[in-house]
């Protein structure tokens, strides 16, 4: 008996330990919604010149503040971490909004993201002072913007504007911080993964249903 129980904490126990560890992916089946029914963009201009909305995509919004050229190596954490590794994803888009007279600043930034990777998903969105406050304020979160209208965080919204993140009171999480890749590598990939396994769920069981029709 003593030996059979030797041998499982030596050889067993820790191969267990590191399938757990190793699967990268949180406890939740279903990422918690943080606040529902956010507001989309107004006609706000962007810097593709094309309409940016929310509706239909999981966004990865993100807040650049005067001081988006300052703060740029965020963004390319951001670009490293998670954008060269699902930018593919048809219905992703990471977005940006930022202070109108902040528009060179976001070019330049593309132009240095785009020597990494193509950044046909990168959208960069102006608005004044006032609408961005009154944005970042109806999206209830703990955090604050700073004095420049910007934050290193960056948050998930789901397909129908409903911020996803953590609600356990050990474990809450409304965003993910682009200064820390850590971050992003560990707890922003491991919730992001729940909500491509959703909808790939869903359209998996829509399939489904389709056939049986």
């Amino acid at each position: 008996m003593k030996k059979n129980i030797v041998l499982f904490v030596l050889f067993i126990l820790p191969i267990v330990a590191y399938l757990f560890f190793a699967s990268g992916v949180n406890s939740y089946t279903k990422l918690p919604i943080i606040t529902s029914k956010t507001a989309d963009f107004g006609n706000w201009k962007s810097l593709s010149g094309n309409k940016v909305s929310l509706d239909g995509k999981v966004t990865i919004l993100g807040f650049g503040g005067t001081e988006l050229l300052k703060n740029r190596g965020n963004l390319y954490n951001l670009n490293q971490k998670v954008y060269q590794r699902y930018h593919e994803f048809k219905d992703l888009q990471f977005v940006y909004l930022c202070p109108i007279g902040t528009e060179k600043d976001a070019e330049r930034v593309l132009k240095a993201l785009g020597t990494y990777t193509e950044v046909a998903q990168w959208q960069f969105v102006f608005a004044s002072p006032t609408e961005i406050d009154a944005y970042y304020k109806q999206l209830q979160l703990v955090g604050d913007l700073d004095s420049n209208l910007g934050t290193s965080m960056i948050y998930i919204l789901d397909k129908e504007r409903n911020l996803r993140g953590r609600k356990d009171n050990k474990d809450y999480k409304e965003g993910y911080d682009t200064f820390h890749p850590s971050e992003l590598s560990n707890e922003m990939l491991d919730d992001f993964k729940v909500i491509l396994y959703e909808y790939r769920a869903a359209l998996k069981k829509n399939h489904n249903a389709s056939r049986k029709i």
